[in-house]
């Protein structure tokens, strides 16, 4: 061995002495680090504080929120009864062979219209002792015969108060006392990422709880309802979850939830909720008038792009463009006009079209309020007297943009 070490050469002997260096360092580096984690089956590493974001700590509260506000939703199953039309006319009808040996009733008969009964699923969520339950109105839509099952699996017999097509509400009645309820939350300070569970029947499940986040707020143009400002989750909502329960962590009801969004028909990340303020200021008007009061302002508004700003001398673009002013409206009698921008709204920034209709329909009619416009490079307030929206302003689509 000394004749071998004698006869090598000197670069030899240095990367011979390099590898020994490297193996004892790495030796001694493995021996430090298994005397601070001896190796041991059972071991596991140092549990650290739980934060009040830490998801560990979410998901007991989810547990704890499950328990709590499942028992307030309810399975709503309808039954509705379908005039299907009659066979098409065949040349066959009147062919005197078919008649002689089938005859005239026959045809008659088969040619009438038929009566069918389709049954479907949805969910609410039970607001007040006395058995008021809020859902969407395209779950009970048409429906001869409701049915309501509630989380101690009693069943009652279900009765419409009253629908809102425009905002796809509807309150139902059965009779029940000391019902379990969700209590009301805020859905005007909800943020952008913050938890929330969809709490509905899916597929005639019963109960079922999923989690997810706020993807966003004031969603609008998604096309379910003339009066849209959605809270849009990755939580999801399934066919029977209509109607159901969108609560936060805290265990308060902050949305109804309404529809998905999907192109292959099934769940692909977003769904819709209606906001629990909207709900209840039209779950109130349903109760005490049998149907909801909107506001009108008397405009037809479009979307203030930042090119529009620009050339109406504005440094950015919140705000929308009035396009129309319908006469003897409320706008008019206050003074607005065509090509005005409507930048605040009774001391709130207008964002969009979409912001200021819900805006102006939420206000009580006979309200005065005042409206900020731009008008000829300056600002201006103006005071508006809200009055009701007229029917036949429901009726009649605007020509160009909204209108309020």
């Amino acid at each position: 061995m000394r004749g071998w070490w004698k006869e090598e050469t000197a670069s030899t002997k240095a990367i011979v002495i390099i590898v020994l260096l490297a193996g004892i360092a790495i030796g001694l580096f493995l021996a430090a680090d298994l005397q601070r984690f001896p190796f041991n089956p059972s071991y596991s590493a140092p549990k650290r504080p739980v934060s009040p974001g830490d998801l560990a700590g979410v998901g007991g509260d989810f547990v704890e929120v499950a328990k709590a506000t499942k028992p307030a939703v309810v399975n709503i199953s309808t039954t509705k009864v379908v005039r299907s039309r009659g066979a098409p006319y065949s040349p066959f009808f009147n062919d005197p062979f078919f008649r002689r040996f089938l005859g005239d009733d026959f045809f008659r008969e088969f040619r009438a219209p038929r009566e069918q009964r389709e049954q479907s699923l949805g969910s609410g969520v039970i607001v007040s002792q006395e058995g008021y339950i809020v859902t969407n109105n395209h779950v009970v839509e048409g429906a001869s015969e409701i049915r309501v099952l509630v989380g101690d699996q009693r069943e009652f017999k279900g009765r419409v108060v009253a629908t809102d097509p425009r905002t796809d509400v509807a309150v139902v009645k059965i009779a029940g006392h000391g019902l379990p309820t969700i209590p009301w939350g805020d859905s005007d300070r909800l943020q952008v990422g913050e938890w929330v569970l969809a709490i509905g029947n899916p597929f005639g499940l019963n109960q079922t709880v999923t989690a997810g986040i706020i993807s966003a707020t004031g969603r609008a143009n998604v096309g379910i309802a003339d009066y849209e400002d959605f809270i849009q989750t990755d939580a999801a909502i399934n066919p029977g979850n209509s109607g159901g329960a969108m609560v936060n962590v805290r265990g308060e009801l902050i949305g109804i939830n309404t529809a998905i969004f999907s192109r292959s028909g099934g769940y692909m990340g977003i769904g819709f909720a209606i906001p629990s303020n909207m709900v209840r200021e039209v779950m109130e008007d349903l109760i005490k008038r049998g149907k909801v009061t909107r506001g009108w302002l008397g405009v037809h508004i479009q979307l203030l792009t930042p090119d529009l700003a620009k050339k109406f001398g504005l440094k950015e673009a919140p705000g929308v463009l009035v396009g129309e002013v319908s006469g003897g409206s409320p706008a008019a009698k206050a003074g607005i006009k065509r090509g005005d921008v409507i930048l605040e709204l009774a001391g709130k920034r207008v964002e969009d079209p979409e912001h200021l209709r819900n805006e102006v329909a939420r206000t009580e009619p006979g309200k005065r309020i005042p409206v900020k416009i731009w008008r000829g490079g300056k600002e201006m307030i103006l005071q508006v007297e809200i009055e009701e929206l007229p029917k036949e302003v429901v009726m009649r689509p605007a020509p160009q943009g909204s209108i309020e």
